[in-house]
């Protein structure tokens, strides 16, 4: 079995979420996990799970101009270290660009981080992305999920360790031939 994770990240936290993933999914499948900017659709060429994640802004996707924001604010900030090109496209460009219908019929699931505060006020990224892979034609297999930074702008504890479960729980469904 093949797995790809896409991710696009600001300052990190969503980067190390898509590792550990990866590491969940490892232990069924052959695993790519790429950045955004380094994805495209021959990277979708014979996978089983796409598994498509990244940062919640202004309750959804990350737009140019909330990306720029992101980049913006880390100026002059010692403690937020930005991605390289944090400010290029970002996942809601690159699911826009796909095809209506992936080879095969692929299965997928999405991911998000968000601060650690109720969805209603954050958003969630993962519910667009879900939307946007089933519209692409892809079968999601899990509900959207979300991992949790603090308002220092690090990873919860324990949230790495959920992610690499969530991949395992990912590859799981995926073996068994479930579909939600």
């Amino acid at each position: 079995m093949r797995a790809l994770v896409v991710y696009e990240s600001m300052y990190g936290n969503t980067h190390l979420v898509a590792n550990a993933i990866g590491r969940g999914l490892e232990v069924m499948a052959d695993v790519s996990v790429l950045a955004v900017h380094d994805a495209d659709d021959a990277d979708l060429e014979g996978v089983d799970l796409v598994v498509v994640g990244g940062p919640t802004h202004v309750h959804s996707m990350s737009r140019s101009r909330t990306r720029n924001a992101a980049v913006d604010a880390a100026t002059g900030d010692d403690e937020l270290v930005v991605e390289p090109d944090a400010a290029g496209p970002g996942v809601r460009e690159w699911l826009a660009s796909l095809p209506t219908t992936p080879p095969g019929g692929v299965r997928a699931a999405a991911f998000d981080t968000r601060i650690d505060a109720p969805a209603i006020l954050t958003g969630r990224a993962s519910k667009a992305i879900d939307r946007a892979l089933r519209h692409h034609g892809f079968a999601t297999i899990a509900e959207p999920e979300s991992f949790l930074v603090t308002k220092h702008n690090e990873l919860e504890p324990d949230e790495a360790t959920r992610a690499t479960a969530w991949g395992a729980q990912l590859v799981a469904v995926v073996g068994a031939g479930i579909s939600r």
